[in-house]
């Protein structure tokens, strides 16, 4: 006799096998391929292949820049440093013709450093500092003011604010030396005192304008590019 419970698991089993039948279907060769999200798509062409670089990829609907055939001369070297025509201007261009490495931006930016490093190191009455950067005649006459302050027991306490302006007033070439000299706009603090610590002179609390005009120069056959400070003057 055959058993109730089997019975009706075989006819559970019949009813679940056709309509998965008929969900699934059966494959006829007709079928789609399955998915590949990273594979390119048929019928469609792939990507452009780098062969040996970069792929560029211009703007759409813009011509390509101008060659550089067409591109503007560059400016002479003294422009935004003298007025053209003018000796400054003129020496100015020598230097940088005779000298490819010299430029007049590149020299006021030195000149600024140096014009730091003199005021602090004449403060702090630094000799050694002094020597590299002045020539013999401005060096004796730095140490020679270093060493009266000294004898008479004074001391200086100064603090370098800023460069508001930095000027190219004159330049000269010839056979031998280049010489540029600056006017410098400067806010210093600087304040003297005796031996006693009085104040003699200045102020520690107040920011004053200075105008100094230096000279620096250089032996052009040489292959050293540092200038020197050869001259300083009062303002005109």
């Amino acid at each position: 006799m055959t058993d109730p419970l089997n019975i009706f698991l075989l006819a559970v089993a019949v009813v679940v096998f056709w309509r998965l039948k008929s969900v699934l279907g059966t494959r006829t060769g007709t079928e789609k391929p399955p998915f590949e999200p990273f594979e390119p798509k048929r019928n469609e062409p792939s990507a452009p292949q780098e062969t040996g670089g970069t792929v560029v990829r211009f703007p759409q609907g813009a011509p390509p820049s101008s060659t550089a055939d067409e591109q503007e001369p560059a400016p002479p070297a003294w422009a935004g440093f003298a007025e053209p025509g003018s000796p400054v201007a003129e020496a100015l261009q020598k230097m940088a013709d005779s000298d490819p490495a010299f430029t007049p931006r590149g020299f006021v930016e030195g000149a600024k450093m140096a014009y730091e490093m003199i005021l602090e190191a004449f403060a702090k009455g630094d000799k050694a500092a002094l020597k590299n950067l002045l020539s013999k005649d401005v060096f004796d006459g730095f140490a020679r003011a270093i060493d009266e302050r000294g004898a008479q027991g004074q001391r200086i306490e100064s603090r370098f604010v800023g460069i508001s302006k930095a000027t190219i007033q004159q330049a000269s070439l010839t056979a031998r030396k280049a010489t540029i000299t600056v006017e410098f706009v400067s806010e210093v603090i600087t304040a003297t005192y005796d031996k006693a610590g009085q104040l003699i002179d200045g102020d520690p609390k107040q920011i004053q304008d200075v105008t100094d005009v230096w000279s620096f120069e250089r032996e052009v056959p040489s292959r050293n590019p540092n200038w020197k400070l050869v001259a300083t003057q009062a303002p005109s």
